[in-house]
């Protein structure tokens, strides 16, 4: 009997389209896009290396309209036509497909979807296995028991059940759920305000659309009222979303073979694309070019990372006069990327003074614009140009998307365009989020010190210009020649370290997809939830600041009281000299200095025998609510829209975690009273509440998924309580008589050794001995000993490569798992092991935030995402819209990983954020 081997359908245009608009836009030494080119044979050569024993078939979207288009004149009518530097890459990867010895079918008057669909059901009769591979939903409703899905961008695969677990219905129901939510991507009508939890709702009670139309005169309310006004729209979008099984085509699954690749003709087309590496692997291979003469290739990329490039003569020069501005935009015109800096004065992006522009069309030539710099005694007489004028120049520039812009933190640089008119496009050459996915361990990521790791470059020092202390000058009190070597310098800078960076990730693999498609797109979102603010209750705030400063002055008479005088609360020397001289309590731990600690952990052991180390801790708190958030929020409150707009940091944290500032909305303590009050004072506006979405125990569940230990993986499967799980299989009890203390314990357990906590530490936590504390540890890892395999693998594995990586290829280096020092090196392990929980889980959040911001719009719902905190998501939602958005971010958040466990959302609604947490 013959092995039929298994059919690979790749949807070429899927393919297209998503390298396209998440890829950097590539193009070679002759101005020839090459982006779309190169992210499409990327993922098509990983499919066949994955695959090496099956045939591959790629389908393309054939030009000109199709059979759904007579159906319905509107269907995907709202979509703009095919950008012109996509146009011209669409043939090239048809020639490399060709030349790699695929079968391509491109069939006119039906989509790639109906010829997937008609060779999966051929391939099925014939006993032959499919994967489709796509980015689409609607071929999910293809999936059996002999056809598969996989995403190549994020590796999610989808079997019957995994249809089930991502979308809420089986794959014979998708039909029906596309039919009933509607496709705005493809202008699929739907039913009005039917979402996806309503559309799982009905599929679950009547199983198909047909059932859902025969009892629409039993659904209520206006959703109901909508469903039997929609009947004939509904029947026109079932059949736009059903794919055709039936398209005639010439060659059927057993004539779609692989051939053998003519690897000529692939180092031909390679080399004509500047595909240096592909150019290279060929001839490692032996491959020669037909001629034997090779074509001298240029790689931009590379020459301008040598070291004459880092070199570079610079010449930089003013433009002061509005014929010499106009003369730089003309010679813009045909630039594929412009870096770009700004001076500016100001505390916030909200109210940023542009002092002046830079900007680098071409490595080593780069330009100031003065707009508003002072008149000075020295030289009375500045010429600049009014900034009216300057950025109605350069608004097509800036907003054009095919001309990238290089920039450091091009996030603020959007903000602060953005208070002139000017909405900055694309923002996805920023070397500081380049530079931070490259390497997230380097603590910074300056431009400074990118230029110095990625160029060799000391970059000029503004503080020799600007001078120091008493007499440091602002940026506009610089004459513009002055300031011009500085400024110039960084705009030249970003566009150089761009070019270097954007060639390291994208020869380093996973963090070049990381960046792509968590990162990049990720800017655009952080910019705008920035912009959105949250509205805060001023009033409430200073009462409570009052209400703080009374129990801070009744706490410190308290602590006098105790200490028998008055002495400075916040001084540790004092306060050293107060417990261990004049109380003479026990010194649990010194300082490096060998002086008896006052440090927080410190006090709270002395806090569990004594008073006073308890009332110092009451006023630690308390005067840092005080301090951190009801004296300062106030103050930042900005006058022009009443709400405080939060900075959120992409590039600070090693695993990826996002952190906020100015002012810090991440660290208000949740579980004490006065915490609680202050995330009150976070409320909506009027006819608006509060939403909170929270994933709830990702990283224990990230954990269950990297270690597939079959007991965790049952317990969450199960939609058990996971805590009381484990005490029930770490002390041998039933679930149901698992006690308070023994769930406490096992919680411990469960998150301790995510972060690699010791018996030692754990011991400390449960107040038990250290040998009951090993007791417990060992019986965990009897019972979950995949657990135990996991963390063991993944210390090895970042001994042996010196980093982790996360669930999507985010790489978490560790310099010193390694070290002598047996510290330094246990705590590199310890990180080893939650790295990739905590990354994991920062990517998963990302994700869902992306997927969010682009539904949000297309939507229709009048809500807008207003914070990013650890695990949760908070918006402004109209109270109309609640439910639908509800619905729609529990399923984005759930759908953001496939993981070998449901990921769970908490979803709270409120006044304010309190509320609704």
């Amino acid at each position: 009997m013959t092995e039929h081997k298994k059919l690979i359908l790749v949807d070429g245009s899927s393919y297209l389209f998503r390298a396209f608009h998440a890829l950097p836009p590539l193009m070679n030494s002759k101005k020839i896009p090459t982006g779309a080119v190169k992210g499409v044979i990327n993922m098509i050569r990983s499919m066949v290396k994955n695959n090496p024993e099956s045939n591959v078939v790629i389908v393309f979207d054939a030009k000109g309209k199709t059979f759904r288009n007579e159906l319905y004149d509107a269907y995907k009518a709202h979509r703009p036509p095919m950008p012109d530097e996509l146009k011209v890459q669409i043939a090239p990867i048809h020639k490399i497909v060709e030349a790699m010895g695929l079968p391509i079918l491109i069939i006119d008057g039906v989509e790639a979807d109906d010829v997937i669909g008609t060779l999966a059901r051929e391939a099925s009769a014939a006993g032959i296995s499919t994967l489709i591979s796509t980015g689409d939903k609607d071929l999910a409703q293809l999936v059996d028991d002999q056809v598969s899905l996989i995403n190549t961008m994020t590796n999610e695969a989808l079997d019957t059940d995994g249809v089930k677990s991502k979308f809420g219905v089986y794959p014979n129901q998708i039909i029906d759920y596309l039919a009933l939510v509607g496709d705005s991507a493809d202008n699929i009508p739907g039913v009005p305000s039917v979402g996806p939890k309503t559309a799982v709702k009905w599929l679950a009670e009547h199983q198909s659309m047909s059932e859902i139309i025969d009892n629409a005169s039993s659904v209520s309310g206006k959703v109901g009222e909508r469903l039997r006004e929609s009947v004939e729209v509904l029947l026109l979008s079932y059949e736009l979303a059903t794919i055709k099984t039936d398209v005639e085509l010439k060659m059927g699954v057993h004539d779609l073979k692989r051939k053998k690749a003519d690897n000529k003709k692939l180092l031909e087309l390679f080399s004509e694309l500047e595909f240096k590496t592909w150019v290279n692997e060929l001839k490692d291979e032996g491959v020669e070019f037909n001629s034997g003469n090779e074509p001298a290739l240029e790689n931009k990329a590379d020459n301008q990372a040598s070291s004459e490039f880092k070199e570079i003569e610079r010449n930089y020069s003013l433009i002061d006069s509005n014929e010499s501005l106009k003369d730089f935009v003309t010679s813009c015109a045909n630039s594929s990327c412009i870096g770009l800096s700004c001076e500016i004065e100001a505390e916030h992006f909200m109210g940023a003074k542009v002092v002046g522009i830079s900007m680098c069309a071409e490595p080593g030539h780069g330009v100031y614009i003065p707009l508003n710099h002072a008149e000075s005694e020295e030289k009375s007489t500045v010429t600049q140009l009014n900034s009216l004028f300057v950025f109605n120049q350069l608004k097509p520039i800036l907003e054009n998307e095919s001309v990238l812009k290089a920039g450091h933190d091009l996030k603020n640089l959007a903000h602060v365009f953005e208070n002139f008119g000017v909405t900055l496009a694309p923002l996805k050459a920023d070397v500081m989020v380049a530079s931070y996915v490259y390497d997230s361990v380097s603590s910074k990521h300056r431009l400074f010190d990118i230029a110095r790791d990625r160029l060799g470059l000391v970059m000029a020092d503004f503080e020799s210009v600007l001078g120091k202390g008493r007499n440091k000058k602002t940026i506009s009190q610089i004459a513009p020649i002055d300031v011009l070597k500085c400024s110039a310098e960084k705009a030249d800078v970003s566009l150089r370290s761009w070019i270097i960076l954007n060639q390291l990730l994208s020869e380093s693999g996973s963090l070049h997809d990381v960046f792509c498609y968590f990162e990049q797109p990720l800017i655009q979102v952080l910019k705008d939830v920035e912009k959105s603010g949250v509205c805060v209750d001023k009033s409430a705030l200073l009462i409570q600041s009052s209400d703080l400063h009374i129990q801070l002055k009744s706490l410190a008479s308290q602590v006098f009281k105790l200490a028998g005088e008055d002495f400075n609360l916040g001084s540790p020397k004092q306060l050293q000299s107060i417990l261990y001289e004049k109380l003479n309590l026990p010194m649990l731990k010194k300082t490096k200095t060998g002086q008896p600690s006052t440090a927080e952990p410190v006090l709270a052991e002395l806090a569990e025998s004594f008073e006073l180390p308890r009332l110092i801790l009451e006023h630690r708190s308390l005067s840092k609510i005080k301090s951190t958030y009801t004296d300062k929020l106030p103050l930042q409150i900005q006058d022009r829209t009443k709400r405080i707009h939060s900075t959120f940091q992409q590039a600070v944290t090693a695993t990826g975690r996002l952190s906020s500032t100015d002012p810090n909305l991440q660290n208000i303590p949740i579980r004490t009273c006065e915490g609680r009050r202050v995330r009150k004072a976070f409320i909506s506006e009027p006819d608006y509440k509060i939403l909170a979405a929270d994933y709830s125990q990702v990283e224990l569940r990230i954990m269950a998924h990297l270690s597939k230990d079959p007991g965790l993986l049952a317990a969450f499967n199960s939609d058990q309580d996971v805590h009381r799980a484990t005490a029930a299989d770490v002390f041998g009890v039933a679930i149901n008589e698992v006690s308070d203390d023994e769930r406490r314990s096992a919680k411990a357990i469960n998150f301790g050794l995510i972060y690699g906590m010791s018996a030692f530490g754990l011991a400390k936590q449960l107040n038990i001995g250290r040998q009951e504390a090993n007791e417990y540890i060992e019986r965990y890892f009897a019972k979950y000993p995949n657990v135990k395999r996991y963390m063991d693998q993944t210390q090895s594995f970042a001994g042996e490569n010196g980093y982790v990586e996360t669930i999507f290829g985010r790489r978490l280096y560790l310099p010193d798992i390694n070290a002598g020092n047996g510290m330094l090196r246990k705590a590199a392990q310890r990180t080893a092991i939650n790295a990739p929980m905590q990354g994991s889980a920062a990517d998963i959040i990302k994700r869902a935030m992306i997927d969010i911001y682009n539904w949000l719009p297309e939507s229709g719902l009048d809500a807008q995402m207003l914070l990013q905190v650890h695990d949760e998501l908070v918006f402004e939602v109209h109270h109309k819209d609640v439910e639908l958005v509800s619905e729609g971010v529990n399923f984005r958040m759930m759908s953001a990983a496939s993981l070998s466990v449901p990921l769970i959302v908490d979803i709270g609604v409120g006044a304010n954020w309190d509320e609704a947490h």
